[in-house]
């Protein structure tokens, strides 16, 4: 073929995609979920994941009024992520390999951090568990902070990740460097040496060399939401919902839209408490003691609000509030106070636990012998990199593409949070 790819160029190929994979730092520490791209093709690119079921259980040996349906969540996920890197090269230039191999290397990298972003940006912006820390980070007692919040709501121990700015990484570094004035101690060392924190109170940490930042909230003081029954307020989790037509369509039930007294200068990010609405163990149902902690997807109006995660109380009594209730109303009132927590602009530092976010590998499906030569691979977690080439032989000039198409889902934003520092 006329375009084919050479034998260097094919091992340029090989050596991107090496690099591509160990540049896939994020990736790594979520869930991957391959679908049919057949039938991903046919949706528009959108199906349909299951979230966990939390089960509930009842005393003694009678179970005969407890018998009940049990509600399954489930969560669209869509691959709709494509990423390229396109260039092109005169056929003198192309007499440089050391000038073709720069360029893979820079699209390589730029391809694994658009990767690496989306799912930062995920979790920082629909991560519901929000920690603030007054100070600037200081190392062991942040990071137990985000495992406190954890545990209290039953969060699966396992595989929880913690991804901090550098500055506030390296601040955690500087700390645990003094944890011995003596040489010889192994984390004093590291933290030393190579500004290298690790795992902490069981969540592992990770160097971002990017962070999203999030300004100070600016919605007014005195806000308030009725978080009285009659409010309207509080939310019955559904597995379908049935339309106009009577067909029955599945529910995404990781959002809710809420009435309070103003959304004037409330923005989408922006984290907030409750007053009297306490966060609950997801399995147990006992309080924490602690506010539950919600985030802001977006202003719908003057007076709504779509928020993250929903606040489900159990008031209704329903058998899947029961199953997903996630507050205990300690006082509930017809103006109860909204208290913003992001005080200070800030980085967002997000951290999750593995089996919340999933990445979703999409596939392109280029026709052969269509004038483009197309040379494709796939990572260890099956996200493939495709790379194209085309010649024009009017003008001596070669182009190249790399392409990538994913998606990246937050299944549970409740097991997904940010934690931002110096928050006065």
């Amino acid at each position: 073929m006329a375009n084919a790819f050479s034998k260097e160029e094919k091992v340029a190929f090989d050596d991107m995609l090496e690099g591509f994979e160990d540049a896939l730092v994020l990736s790594k520490l979520v869930r991957k979920h391959a679908s049919d791209q057949t039938m991903m093709a046919r949706t528009n690119d959108v199906f349909w994941r299951p979230q966990p079921y939390i089960a509930r259980s009842f005393d003694g040996p009678d179970q005969t009024l407890n018998f009940a349906n049990q509600t399954q969540l489930s969560v669209p996920s869509t691959i709709g992520f494509r990423k390229s890197s396109p260039w092109q090269m005169s056929d003198t230039e192309l007499r440089d390999a050391l000038q073709e191999g720069r360029l893979g290397d820079a699209a390589k990298q730029k391809l694994a951090s658009d990767i690496n972003r989306s799912i930062l940006d995920v979790v920082s912006n629909q991560g519901s568990l929000f920690v603030k820390r007054s100070a600037a980070a200081t190392g062991f007692d942040d990071v137990a902070a985000v495992e406190a919040i954890l545990n209290e709501q039953g969060i699966p121990m396992g595989d929880r990740n913690l991804a901090l700015s550098t500055r506030d990484y390296n601040a955690m570094a500087g700390e645990l460097s003094k944890a011995s004035r003596s040489f010889g101690n192994e984390i004093s060392d590291k933290a030393l040496r190579a500004a290298f924190v690790g795992s902490l109170a069981g969540i592992d940490t990770y160097k971002l060399d990017y962070a999203n930042r999030k300004a100070a909230a600016a919605g007014g003081a005195g806000l308030t939401i009725n978080t009285l029954v009659a409010g309207a307020n509080f939310y019955t989790p559904k597995a379908t919902s049935a339309a106009t037509t009577g067909e029955q369509g599945n529910v995404d039930n990781r959002f809710q839209t809420i009435t309070i007294s103003s959304t004037t200068s409330v923005a989408a990010g922006d984290a907030f408490t409750i007053a009297g609405l306490e966060a609950c163990h997801h399995i147990t149902k006992q309080s924490t003691g602690s506010l539950k902690t919600f985030r802001v997807i977006s202003v719908a109006s003057a007076t709504t609000l779509v928020i993250c995660p929903p606040i489900v109380s159990g008031q209704g009594a329903t058998p899947a509030e029961l199953q997903y209730q996630n507050v205990v109303g300690a006082t509930l009132a017809s103006n109860s106070a909204i208290v913003f927590l992001n005080t200070v602009v800030g980085a967002l530092n997000p951290f999750w636990c593995k089996d919340s976010i999933e990445i979703l590998p999409g596939r392109i499906a280029l026709p052969e012998n269509a004038g483009i030569e197309v040379i494709r691979g796939s990572t260890d977690q099956g996200i493939e990199l495709v790379m194209q080439k085309a010649a024009d032989i009017n003008t001596g000039q070669i182009k190249y593409r790399v392409d990538v198409l994913y998606g990246v889902v937050n299944l549970q934003p409740q097991m997904t949070g940010v934690i931002m520092f110096s928050q006065t």
